[in-house]
């Protein structure tokens, strides 16, 4: 009876074979775990974000954006950002916010009447929505 014509490899061939594939496996989870991680990364990048000063502000005048809101402001921010605008004053409804643009950061928020009291500066430009 003839099993091959060829050697029957030693066994820690074999086992070194069976290592290398699920090594390679394992970079495979690795990247993709890596790639995942990347991507929300990036995506978190992309939301607005609310400086601890604003967010104080929001919660002391009692202002709260409802989703709406929410996507109208991220709206404007982003048609700053592609104006090249840094800084901007984004007025929307009975609401007045700081937003730097660079950072996709709202770093303060009045209401209508404050707003009506207050000279905005350090800003390069405004959004109205």
């Amino acid at each position: 009876m003839i099993i091959q014509n060829r050697p029957i490899p030693p066994i820690r061939q074999v086992q070194g074979e069976q290592l290398r594939t699920k090594s390679i496996e394992n970079k495979n989870i690795d990247t993709n775990k890596f790639a995942n991680i990347l991507q929300q990364q990036i995506q978190s990048q992309d939301k607005l974000k609310f400086s601890k000063h604003a967010s104080m502000r929001l919660d002391v005048r009692q202002i709260e954006l409802s989703d709406d809101q929410m996507t109208r402001l991220e709206a404007g921010v982003n048609k700053a950002e592609a104006k090249g605008i840094k800084e901007s004053l984004v007025l929307m409804d009975n609401v007045a916010l700081v937003v730097n643009i660079e950072n996709k950061t709202v770093v303060t928020a009045l209401d209508q009447s404050e707003a009506r009291e207050h000279v905005f500066t350090n800003i390069d430009g405004a959004v109205l929505i």
